[in-house]
């Protein structure tokens, strides 16, 4: 007998881990490059600006990464995961 396929719930937590990641991996890299033009952060800035975002904002940062692919400047799985990330902040 052949063996299950894993359930699309298993496989959407594993792609929420993966996109959860790499904002992670993304956000340790931009902070040890380019700290010194910034302002220092406060806390936890990074995460309530992220909650603080608006849905319009979101989406405008949605048409942007759309745009970007359309340009070829991204690959379309880059595309896919950013447009996951980003859909997954908005707020219902």
């Amino acid at each position: 007998m052949a063996t299950q396929r894993s359930s699309f719930s298993k496989l959407q937590r594993d792609r929420d881990k993966q996109a959860k990641a790499t904002v992670k991996r993304e956000r340790r890299q931009n902070r040890d490059t380019g700290v010194e033009n910034e302002e220092p952060a406060v806390g936890m800035s990074d995460a309530t600006s992220a909650t603080d975002e608006s849905a319009s904002e979101i989406l405008l940062a949605v048409e942007q990464l759309h745009r970007d692919f359309d340009a070829r400047t991204i690959d379309f799985e880059m595309y896919e995961k950013r447009k996951a990330e980003l859909l997954a902040r908005i707020k219902v």
